[in-house]
């Protein structure tokens, strides 16, 4: 059972937290990187604001929700309306690259390293940035791929094809760099045709997002393929001068990566748990000694390790 502390007092040495951060990268035998949502909302990757309204202020102005989220939740009256949202969402957070290059700079740090990643996230930013797709596990899900709603079997699909037709259905384009736009003379449709809607090739009942929201989630192939790596890496490098990298996860689920991360630190003397989560970068008093919890925003942190180099 651990007790958990604040992560800071008043007046903190920023500057001295990423110089030891800097030397544990450099010294550590593997780094093992647990990401949240976090890690995707430091790279631009907001689902309110400024990006949702500009490319679902039509759905705003008829539902009148706010965010990506509320939108992606709400019962709408027709498959063809529901997959007319859900194909502007899955593009733009999944086959459109994050606003900032958190990641690219996280790659930078760790690719000479022995590492592997594990992440909630769903939007696939660490394979985009160059991470070796043989270390990483998506333990949530995928926005690129579908699944049967029933589930009537395992199996997953790709869907950036269908996606790429459902989105140019509506009247948006594709530029030169992969970038979703809707040409000023044109009205964006709130539906896309009945042929374009998926259905499960097996059953013939609608397809569904292969996220993790409730007990239909399906574990595919792939991901018990990508369990087993990880727990092999652990595995094998037990004892080892291990860092432990949590950045952005916060207290929705922590039993996936932060608790997991306390207790293997709190096991192995020579391992090091590193929390960087700008309002909520704590540890338990337990692993005290063997922590460095920065409250600090992930890019700028990124940033700084990076002109260091």
């Amino acid at each position: 059972m651990f007790l958990r502390k604040s992560a800071a007092p008043s007046a903190v040495d920023h500057q001295g937290q990423i110089r030891r951060l800097k030397k544990e990268l450099e010294s550590a035998d593997a780094v093992i990187i647990g990401a949240g949502a976090g890690l995707s909302t430091a790279a631009g990757m907001q689902y309110a604001g400024r990006r949702f309204k500009e490319y679902f202020q039509d759905f705003y102005e008829k539902y009148r929700y706010t965010d990506m989220y509320s939108g992606g939740f709400y019962p709408y009256d027709t498959l063809e309306e529901h997959w007319a949202y859900w194909s502007r969402y899955i593009f733009i957070n999944r086959y459109m690259d994050a606003p900032e290059p958190v990641y690219q700079a996280l790659y930078d740090l760790v690719k000479e390293k022995d590492y592997f990643v594990l992440t909630t996230n769903v939007d696939h930013c660490f394979q985009k940035a160059g991470f070796d797709r043989q270390r990483l596990f998506y333990t949530q899900g995928d926005y690129g791929l579908f699944q049967c709603s029933m589930p009537c079997h395992d199996s997953t699909y790709d869907n950036e094809g269908i996606v790429r037709q459902m989105v140019l259905a509506q009247g948006y384009e594709i530029d030169g760099e992969g970038r979703l736009v809707l040409p000023d003379s044109v009205k964006a449709k709130t539906e896309i045709p009945s042929e374009l809607v998926p259905l499960c090739p097996k059953c013939g009942k609608p397809m569904s997002m292969n996220l993790r929201a409730d007990d239909t989630f399906v574990q595919d192939r792939g991901w018990h393929i990508s369990a087993q790596r990880y727990q092999d890496f652990v595995r094998s490098h037990d004892g080892m001068h291990i860092l432990y990298l949590e950045l952005g996860v916060g207290a929705n689920t922590p039993i996936i990566i932060k608790y997991p991360f306390w207790q293997m630190t709190a096991r192995n003397p020579k391992a090091v748990y590193v929390c960087i989560n700008n309002g909520e970068a704590a540890c338990p008093r337990e692993i005290e000694s063997q922590s460095l919890c920065i409250d600090r925003d992930i890019k700028i942190v990124l940033e700084t390790l990076k002109a260091d180099d």
